[in-house]
């Protein structure tokens, strides 16, 4: 162990070296007293090994990984991929709150990770901002999937599942949970980063739970009048409740929230993550891509906002970077002759990826409007995963083929 990283009424967090992978590794350890040992015993054993297991196989950017784990007599753990950074908890008190931007930023993040765990068939059941952390770069990292059944496996009490605020009504009254309990715990957290408040508070757990199951949750803007009634809408429903009133899923709740982001004005450092991860999924270049591959070109490629008329390649430079057209139109041109205009969703200067090694451009690109452009290093394409090269190569040879039609299609009708 090298040192500790935090500790919790049940559990202590240490941080360690794995020598066999050579990196470093979080380790929860819980220690067992009483009946504890006694509950970890026999099926409830084989039951957490499972459902460790199962949440082992979740790979996802904004998933934190699960490496091993294990249950002795007087003692369970659990092993992690170790995140650098502290979590939202720093940024859930009234004068350290983000950005109305960042928030929904996060937000979304962590819903497309819940959204894939729910897919999996894991239900995280702990939801809290102390369970999200955040990396230096604010790529935010979902943790503790599967604390609960470490606890207790099968059951949903307040003692072995949970944090008390951010539970469900349903959750609370020990009633069967699925996906929405999750939307409602990131419901919770989403009021919290907003307003630096939980919705509900109480003297005691037992007054703090028959507020969340009798009483409805105030409105955001009674807490902070200058949010927009649209993020008040998104927190309301997302707090329902009635099961079906509440978002039913985790596409519902991701769609109002990038909604919402277009209505918002841009961020001071740019595209929002958010703004670029569905602008790039709506472009017919990406539509075979898994979200795991879009965020994977997300952190391995830069945006460029260029006005009107604006040389991106010239003909006879030496090139290193591919480029996929988001916004905008460019005009294709050899020897001063026009070939043709590109609209958002096509990909121009992609040679280079099949190459392996820098080339002199044989057309000019220059933009007709405007324009929004993705730059990939085709060194950075070639580091890329098995899974994402071979999406980049379908989308390549698909625009190959149609740009042939097309060609053919022209000498037919001379």
């Amino acid at each position: 162990m090298a040192r500790e990283l935090g500790r919790g009424a049940t559990a202590t967090v240490y941080l360690a070296r794995d020598p066999f992978a050579a990196r470093e590794v979080a380790i929860k350890l819980f220690r067992h007293v009483g009946d504890d040992a006694d509950l970890l015993a026999g099926k409830h054993r084989t039951t957490f090994l499972n459902e460790a297991a199962l949440v082992g196989k979740l790979q996802h950017p904004h998933i934190v990984s699960l490496l091993d784990a294990a249950v002795e007599r007087e003692y369970s753990y659990i092993v992690m991929e170790y995140v650098e950074g502290g979590t939202l908890t720093q940024y859930t008190a009234p004068d350290a709150l983000l950005p109305l931007e960042k928030v929904v930023e996060v937000v979304f993040k962590v819903s497309r990770a819940l959204e894939y765990a729910h897919r999996q068939g894991v239900i995280h059941r702990d939801i809290k901002p102390a369970n999200i952390l955040v990396p230096p770069a604010f790529d935010v990292k979902l943790s503790d999937f599967g604390v609960a059944m470490l606890e207790g496996a099968t059951h949903t009490d307040l003692r072995n599942v949970g944090s008390p605020a951010y539970m469900s009504p349903e959750q609370l009254s020990d009633q069967p949970l699925t996906h929405q309990t999750d939307i409602y715990s990131l419901g919770v957290v989403m009021f919290q980063l907003l307003t630096g408040r939980l919705p509900f508070s109480g003297s005691s757990h037992a007054s703090l739970m028959y507020q969340i199951v009798n009483h409805p949750a105030p409105a955001l803007r009674s807490v902070r009048r200058d949010l927009p009634e649209a993020a008040e809408a998104i927190v309301a429903r997302a707090l329902q409740k009635d099961l079906g009133v509440r978002y039913q899923s985790w596409i519902d709740f991701g769609k109002d929230l990038t909604s919402l982001v277009r209505h918002l004005e841009a961020p001071r450092e740019g595209l929002s993550d958010t703004r670029k991860f569905h602008s790039l999924r709506n472009l017919s270049f990406f539509r075979d891509f898994r979200e795991v591959e879009i965020w994977e070109v997300l952190r391995g490629s830069s945006w460029q906002h260029l006005p009107e008329d604006t040389v991106v390649i010239e003909e006879g430079d030496r090139g290193e970077s591919f480029y996929i057209l988001v916004d905008g139109e460019v005009e294709v041109t050899r020897a001063g002759r026009h070939l043709n205009t590109l609209v958002p969703g096509d990909c121009f200067g992609e040679m280079l990826y099949f190459s392996g090694e820098a080339s002199l451009r044989n057309t000019t690109i220059r933009s007709r409007s405007a324009v929004l452009v993705l730059e990939v290093k085709a060194e950075t394409l070639r580091a890329a995963t098995d899974a994402c090269q071979v999406q980049f190569n379908r989308a390549f040879m698909r625009i190959l083929i149609d740009r042939l039609t097309a060609a053919n299609q022209k000498l037919a009708g001379r």
